[in-house]
């Protein structure tokens, strides 16, 4: 029996029924991801494998530094194949990693081989891909459409043009593609020379110049109409912790023409013009009916040597250490008394916040939405199994699984929805194991199985209403 067969992950029988009978057959609502809108419209086709795994893959990446691999092979001039394999190299030590569940899934779903990747295969896998990646049925579209996906949600800067989404708009493959709204460069004010090129991107988009902080929530407010009319439904915000300081317009006001005259904003300043800006955008979401995602916790680009070689995005982030709980209830209890609290998901990088974020959204559930607050999907390094069994048990222990959105790929990667497989057969082991345990009836089996397949899929189709 290969390695990957039909029963990987299902601990038991009832946990093989829920994913056969319902989860499996499911489509994919991808709606958090880091897919290039280009490549997409494009219909991007793969130099190679190496390219395709190893390209842009942060995971990869530190797993191969840890495995004592040259940078040279990882992101350094290197061929293709040398690159290949050290991963090749590399992927028997990622035993107990999610890596190497996830080598095998893709290679499995997506090449047909059972293989285990390794130094004695990793020629012929590496030809057999190659060979399959430069037909017309491993371009980028149609990647996507072999994973029953219906709807891609991209990750947009408000001044980003969607020229791309325009284009697979007017060109459709059979999935929906839909931009999403990620404002953190209009409130990072750290370094004023960026933010002031910011600002004149930003304002060009617009139509108008951008002078005052009014003037930048008045850009932003055209933008974001102009990503709603082009089937936007959502927002996603990337922040250390949440900001709620008290502020005054003045104040604001204030600090934005202080970093505009090229001088650097206190740490009393920035936290006020965070709250003010973070304050603002959910105020946009709420009155236009989106939805909102606020990723709680990374520390980034630590390795000064590694982030001057190299730039950002490239496995040099980490997770933080932040009091979020305080600010984030001041946060949302604002938003609650002025009537704009809008749909909301939550997710903690630190496995310590999940308890901290899963009360915070249930402290303002109104009852107008079922699961209108909600705490998300194990992210970045906790999706993998024990984050996943960890964060299912804080919702279900203090919230509602069953109103669960599930999982999202939170990914660059054209091959990474076997996530989702991966995520719905963790999710069927972890029900089938409290049956078996006689936690949960089994005589509710088939009402179980309808909860599984909400978390899978209609759960997210009716929150986001794509």
């Amino acid at each position: 029996m290969s390695f990957i067969n039909e029963d990987f992950m299902l601990s038991n029988e009832a946990a093989r029924q829920l994913y056969h009978e319902g989860a499996e057959k499911m489509p994919i609502i991808d709606y958090h991801c880091h897919l290039i809108p280009q490549m997409i419209a494009e219909n991007h086709q793969f130099a190679d494998i190496t390219e395709l795994w190893l390209g842009g893959d942060h995971y990869k990446w530190r797993a191969m530094r840890g495995n004592g691999v040259d940078e040279e092979y990882i992101t350094g001039g290197k061929s293709s194949w040398e690159k290949f394999s050290k991963w090749a190299e590399t992927v028997p030590y990622t035993m107990r990693n999610p890596l190497y569940h996830w080598t095998h899934l893709e290679l499995k779903r997506v090449f047909g081989i059972d293989s285990l990747l390794s130094p004695a295969t990793a020629r012929d896998i590496f030809e057999e891909c190659n060979a399959k990646l430069a037909t017309e049925e491993f371009r980028g579209q149609a990647l996507i459409r072999r994973f029953n996906v219906e709807v891609v949600c991209t990750t947009d800067d408000p001044a980003d043009d969607l020229r791309y989404h325009k284009a697979i708009a007017e060109k459709p493959f059979g999935v929906k593609v839909i931009p999403a709204w990620r404002p953190d460069k209009a409130m990072a004010i750290e370094n004023p020379e960026s933010y002031k090129a910011y600002l004149e991107k930003l304002g060009e988009a617009a139509g108008m110049e951008i002078r005052t902080y009014s003037d930048l929530i008045e850009a932003l407010g055209k933008r974001h109409e102009f990503f709603e009319s082009m089937g936007c439904k959502l927002s996603d915000h990337g922040l250390e912790t949440f900001y709620a300081s008290d502020y005054t317009d003045s104040e604001i006001e204030a600090i934005f023409a202080k970093v505009l005259s090229g001088k650097n904003a206190d740490a009393e300043e920035l936290d006020k013009f965070r709250s003010a800006c973070l304050h603002d955008f959910a105020v946009m979401d709420a009155e236009a009916g989106w939805a909102q995602q606020f990723h709680i916790g990374a520390i980034r680009n630590n390795n000064t040597r590694m982030f001057n070689l190299l730039g950002p995005d490239t496995g040099y982030d980490a997770i933080h250490d932040v009091q979020c709980a305080a600010a984030g209830h001041r946060f949302f209890d604002r938003l609650t008394l002025e009537g704009k609290l809008a749909k909301t998901i939550l997710y903690c990088l630190n496995p310590k916040d999940n308890e901290v974020l899963m009360t915070m959204a249930y402290t303002f559930n109104d009852g107008t939405v079922p699961g209108k607050m909600q705490f998300g999907s194990g992210w970045w390094f906790l999706d993998q199994e024990d984050g996943m069994r960890k964060q299912m048990n804080a919702l279900s222990a203090l919230g509602l699984l069953t109103r669960f959105v599930g999982m999202l790929t939170d990914s660059r990667s054209f091959v990474s929805y076997p996530r989702h497989e991966y995520f719905r057969r963790i999710l069927c082991s972890v029900l089938g194991e409290d049956i078996e345990k006689g936690k949960l009836p089994a005589s509710e089996m088939d009402f179980i199985r309808k909860v599984v397949e909400d978390i899978s899929y209609n759960n997210a189709r009716n929150y986001f209403n794509f």
